[in-house]
């Protein structure tokens, strides 16, 4: 699957509106990144013949000058031992080695105006790269926090903590009732010290299985 056609839509596309239309923004933006990578490889691979030709034609046109200025010590010695017609060949031979050194110097300066675009290439897609994958680990992050907020009410909704609850309010209820008797039986007389102690220990006793229960809730919850 393509999703940019040329390098140009890759630097100038819009990378929230791409995920925004998509039904599956982390597959998304995989393949976009996917996609940035192969095409970062074949503009190197591309800069790297530019350069390559490049150094060719400056070692051609340093050739050529060295030919060039041979030619003129050698127009020079003809002429100082009186051959002119061999000065002549020489000049003309020096002359050629220079245009051709001045044609290549203009072909030189194309190659590197090619050269200057494919860095330029190079940098806003290597920016691009790394604004996919800044992206891409948001959404991951993304991702996670929901799975957790998800792991977490389903925790607070689990059928365990419900019931424990469920108990939890059957033993305040039964508390209230155990008061309630308690209060009625102090009605119209006064209460021995027998029946005082063993209210005591009755309602310490329903005190700590509710602390025992509200310690499981809690580590529960916790989990």
């Amino acid at each position: 699957m393509s999703i940019f056609s040329r390098l140009t839509d890759i630097v100038q596309s819009n990378l929230n509106a791409l995920l925004d239309r998509a039904e599956e923004p982390e597959k998304m933006i995989r393949l976009i990144i996917q996609e940035m990578e192969d095409t970062l490889v074949e503009v190197r691979s591309s800069t790297v013949k530019i350069i390559a030709e490049k150094k060719e034609i400056e070692r051609r046109v340093l050739e050529l000058h060295r030919e060039r200025d041979a030619w003129d010590g050698k127009a020079e010695t003809a002429l100082t031992h009186g051959r002119e017609d061999l000065a002549k060949g020489a000049l003309l031979a020096k002359q050629k080695a220079a245009e051709q050194a001045d044609t290549l110097s203009q072909q030189l300066v194309h190659v590197e105006e090619a050269l200057s675009k494919a860095n330029e290439d190079i940098g806003r897609l290597q920016a691009k790269l790394t604004d996919a994958k800044n992206r891409e680990a948001a959404l991951v992050a993304r991702t996670k926090t929901a799975a957790n907020r998800v792991k977490v009410r389903t925790a607070i909704h689990d059928e365990r903590i419900d019931d424990a609850l469920s108990r939890f309010e059957q033993v305040e209820r039964n508390l209230d009732e155990l008061e309630g008797r308690v209060e009625t039986f102090d009605m119209g007389r006064t209460k021995s010290l027998a029946e005082e102690i063993g209210e005591l220990e009755a309602t310490h006793k329903v005190e700590e299985e509710l602390s025992a229960l509200k310690a499981r809730i809690a580590a529960r919850r916790g989990a």
